[in-house]
Formats: structure tokens, C-alpha cells, sequence
């Protein structure tokens, strides 16, 4: 049986990862600003890919870490994993490509990423990956509109967005009946540079405030009990595969 030892990560196309992420991602949507693309092989198969790119809003996001270049950090967009691979895939997917950023471009700091726990998951592979918990927020990012669609807020208000719902923004699509899907969003930090770590100017919460603020989800369903209740992180997440990571052939 194969194990996560087994596969192989190494750049590939953006068009493959777009291509695999619309097939087998949750949302089928894909970052077009990403530019770093990681692809994941088992048995010469092409069944994850990790893709990297700027944050919308680089400028806001570069002040969590003091002393961050404009290039010094980069945002994990998107994370597909088909169900095809081994367990434990996801965390040596993660340390295969943070090996290859920091060999390759060794001016890239820190990574930021986001749990979407109002559709699927809040982290888990984040926290076995060694990241950082920063932020919980109730979902104040993803709309669901009247058409029955759901959209992220910064895409209806982003000035460059050539999409009729980009030209409307978010407020005019409150007021024709769109809303924020109840969950939360979570943000994640993981550190190249373990230097950059004392220079975040935010706090670290424990993973345990997860639980204590409702914010637990699993594979697109909320829970009440997960394993982000220990104040020491190191000893949470484990290696299931996180809700964020959720492929359409397990819904």
C-alpha cells in the first residue's frame, strides 16, 4: 500500500493546476493571480496541487509581520487534493514545496493561507503542518447570491475585476438580496524565516479557541468537538485531512 512517502511534489504548469483545482476543489474555482504551482504525483498520476500567488490585499497583509519586504511573503491560494492519495499526504506536500520556496526564492518570509469555515474546514492540516493560528472571524468573505452562486467579497469588490458582479461590489449586492454564509474564516501564518516569527505583530492564539468560539467544521459540517482544543499546538490537527482540503468526489 502506498504512503505519503510515496509521492512526489514538483512544480507543473499553472494551466494543470487550474485545471486539476476546477476539477477537484470544493469551490471548482481557482486563483487567476497565482504564481507558483505545485503539483502532487502518486504512482506518476498528477492528484493534488498546491498554488501560490500575492494577497489581494498585499499591502494590509505584509503589516502582520514588521519588517516584511513587498515581495517577502506570498499567499498559499489554493490547496486540492484528489482522494486518491496517500494519508498524510497534505502535511509532506506542504513541507515539500515550503523546502523548494525557500531553496528557490530564500526572500519569501512567511506564508499566509486561509481556513473557509463557513463551507468547509476549519485548518486542520494547517495546524499539523506547523503553522500559526492568527485570526477567527465570523465570515464576513463569502456571499451567497440570489442566484443561488457563491462569490467572495473580494472578487465583487475588486476594482480589476472585469466580471458584471465585480462592476456591482458587495454592497449593491446586499441590497439585492445577497448574504454572508454563517461560519467563520480562519487565518493561518507559517514561517520560513523562523526569525520573522518574533516580528508578527499580531498574537497567536491557541488552536483551542476554535472550539471556544464555535468555529469547528469538518468536511463542510460544523462540529462541536475537534481537535483543536489543546493550548499547546504542537499537539493539535494530527493528520486528517482538513475541510479546506475537501474534493468534490468526497462530498
Amino acid at each position: 500500500m502506498a504512503s505519503a512517502k510515496d509521492i512526489i511534489v514538483k512544480p507543473i504548469t499553472g494551466s494543470a493546476a487550474r485545471d486539476l483545482v476546477k476539477r477537484i476543489h470544493y469551490s471548482g474555482k481557482v486563483t487567476q493571480n497565482s504564481q507558483l504551482h505545485f503539483g502532487v504525483f502518486i504512482n506518476g498520476k498528477l492528484e493534488g496541487a498546491m498554488q501560490f500567488g500575492p494577497s489581494v490585499d498585499k499591502r494590509k497583509m505584509q503589516r502582520l509581520v514588521e519588517g516584511t519586504g513587498w515581495n517577502g511573503f506570498i499567499e498559499l491560494n489554493r490547496l486540492a487534493f484528489s482522494d486518491r492519495l496517500p494519508r498524510n499526504s497534505e502535511s509532506r506536500a506542504l513541507s515539500v514545496a515550503f523546502k523548494l520556496i525557500k531553496k528557490h526564492y530564500p526572500h519569501i518570509e512567511w506564508v499566509v493561507s486561509f481556513a473557509d469555515g463557513a463551507q468547509c474546514g476549519d485548518g486542520t492540516i494547517y495546524r499539523a503542518s506547523g503553522f500559526v493560528l492568527t485570526q477567527i472571524n465570523k465570515n464576513k468573505q463569502m456571499m451567497l447570491m440570489p442566484d443561488g452562486s457563491i462569490v467572495a467579497r473580494k472578487t465583487l469588490d475588486n476594482p480589476n475585476n472585469s466580471g458584471s458582479r465585480g462592476r456591482y461590489g458587495s454592497a449593491v449586492a446586499k441590497e439585492n438580496g445577497a448574504t454572508y454564509i454563517p461560519g467563520f474564516q480562519l487565518r493561518y501564518v507559517y514561517f520560513l524565516n523562523p526569525e520573522a516569527r518574533s516580528r508578527l505583530t499580531v498574537p497567536i492564539l491557541p488552536f483551542s479557541k476554535i472550539d471556544e468560539m464555535g468555529a469547528g467544521m469538518y468536511r463542510g459540517i460544523p462540529k462541536r468537538v475537534t481537535k483543536a482544543n489543546s493550548e499547546d499546538h504542537s499537539e493539535s490537527g494530527g493528520a486528517v485531512p482538513t475541510g479546506t482540503l475537501q474534493s468534490k468526489e468526497a462530498v
